[in-house]
């Protein structure tokens, strides 16, 4: 499974109320709650992701309350990809479930600028940075997680598994 598209870069610890603000939890539009996406850290989100498609992003992305609408609102603002040099593990749990591709690569997060053309093969376990001819290991994902990603999250996975 391979991701394309160009990196947008944030900063360390964007906890769940900042991806998606709590005013509108009880939007059950998917892509509504993609409209709001980061809102209050930048306005301009969801056009910028729209362009771009990586969120790239420092330590402890995700961090705060549990909110399954967290990775929801990222994925169906545009959001293809994110890498970081950490996630808090309630969001990795939860984007892995919602079929939101992240990866772990303190390295690319170090090296990557905004713009950077990015080639993610979650397969692979690569970053390949197309605009500086840099590649980047990431921390695999097990065989089950990446299952889960190409049937575009647990509730798809499990379906076709017939379960």
């Amino acid at each position: 499974m391979k991701v394309r598209g160009y990196a947008i870069k944030y900063g360390d610890n964007i906890d769940t109320d900042v991806i998606i603000p709590g005013r509108y939890l009880g939007i059950t539009d998917p892509k509504e709650l993609g409209r709001h996406a980061m809102e209050g850290l930048d306005p301009e989100f969801p056009s910028k992701i729209k362009r771009t498609g990586i969120l790239v992003a420092g330590v402890n992305f995700g961090c705060g309350s549990s909110r399954e609408e967290a990775p929801l609102a990222l994925k169906y603002s545009g959001v293809k990809c994110i890498i970081a040099k950490s996630f808090a593990r309630i969001f990795f749990r939860n984007a892995i479930n919602v079929g939101l591709p992240i990866v772990v690569c303190p390295e690319a997060v170090e090296k990557v600028e905004e713009g950077d053309e990015l080639t993610i093969d979650l397969a692979e376990g690569t970053i390949v940075n197309e605009s500086k001819g840099e590649k980047y290991r990431v921390v695999p994902l097990p065989k089950f997680i990446l299952d889960i990603l190409r049937d575009g999250g647990l509730i798809s996975h499990l379906r076709r598994k017939g379960l």
